[in-house]
C-alpha cells in the first residue's frame, strides 16, 4: 500500500480572523496571524482566549471562512500568546487556498504557467503598501507579467506576506492584493498578483506584449 504523503507547509505571515468558544465557555471573535499554512491546516499565533484541543472554531482568512478543529495549544507567552494548531474539518474549503503554490509548482510566480505569463524586462513604477505599516513604498518592478513581478528590495519581505500593489496599466489605476512568493535576501521579491480578476490579468499581458519592444522584435509573425 502506498505510503500517505504528507504535505509540506508554507511559511507565511497572513492576518485572518478567528472566533468560537473559549476553553472557558466564554465566545470570542478576534484578530491572529496565520504563521504556517497547508491546504489541511495551519498554525494561528496570536491567539488571545485558552482553548482545547478538540475545540472547532471558525476562520476566515480574506472573505473566505471555513471550520477547522483544534489539534495542539502551546502558550508562548504575553508577547506571542498562545499558539494553536488548527486542522480544516472535513467538507470544508480551505480559506488560504489563493496563497498557496498550484498542485506540483514550487513556491514562485506562475511556475505551471510560464508559457501564458511571459515576463517582460521593463520598468513599472508601483506603490507597495505592508498592511502593518502606514507608509507605502514606490518602486519599480523590474521584471512583470499579468500574473506577477519582481521588484528589488535591499531589504525583502518575508516569504508569504501579503501586499496591497498600486500602479496604473495604462491610463487604468489597478489596485489589488498581492502575496510574497520568494525572498532573496538582499536582492529582493517575486510577488504574485492573486487579487487581480482573471480579465485583468489577460488585458495586462496583452498591454506587455505591446509595449516590450524586445517581445515586438522576437515574436513571430502571425499566419
Amino acid at each position: 500500500m502506498a505510503k500517505h504523503q504528507i504535505e509540506p507547509r508554507l511559511s507565511v505571515d497572513l492576518p485572518v480572523r478567528i472566533w468560537g468558544m473559549s476553553a472557558e465557555g466564554r465566545p470570542f471573535s478576534q484578530h491572529a496571524r496565520a504563521q504556517n499554512i497547508s491546504s489541511e491546516g495551519a498554525l494561528i499565533s496570536g491567539v488571545e482566549n485558552e482553548l482545547k484541543v478538540g475545540d472547532v472554531i471558525g476562520a476566515q482568512c480574506d472573505e473566505k471562512k471555513t471550520r477547522c478543529a483544534v489539534i495542539w495549544v502551546m502558550n508562548t507567552g504575553p508577547v506571542k500568546k498562545n499558539q494553536v494548531g488548527v486542522k480544516l474539518v472535513a467538507g470544508q474549503e480551505c480559506p488560504w487556498k489563493n496563497y498557496l503554490p498550484m498542485d506540483g509548482a514550487t513556491v514562485t510566480i506562475a511556475a505551471s504557467n510560464r508559457r501564458r505569463w511571459h515576463r517582460h524586462k521593463i520598468s513599472l513604477p508601483l506603490e507597495i503598501r505592508d498592511e502593518r505599516v502606514n507608509s507605502p513604498i514606490r518602486i519599480n518592478a523590474t521584471d512583470v507579467s499579468g500574473n506577477g513581478c519582481y521588484v528589488e528590495n535591499m531589504m525583502p519581505f518575508p516569504l508569504g506576506t501579503v501586499l496591497r500593489l498600486d500602479f496604473y496599466l495604462d491610463s487604468e489605476h489597478i489596485k489589488i492584493t498581492t502575496v510574497v512568493r520568494t525572498c532573496d535576501p538582499g536582492v529582493g521579491n517575486g510577488i504574485e498578483f492573486i487579487g487581480m480578476p482573471a480579465d485583468t490579468k489577460a488585458r495586462m499581458q496583452i498591454y506587455l506584449d505591446g509595449i516590450d519592444p524586445q517581445r515586438r522584435v522576437s515574436s513571430p509573425n502571425p499566419k
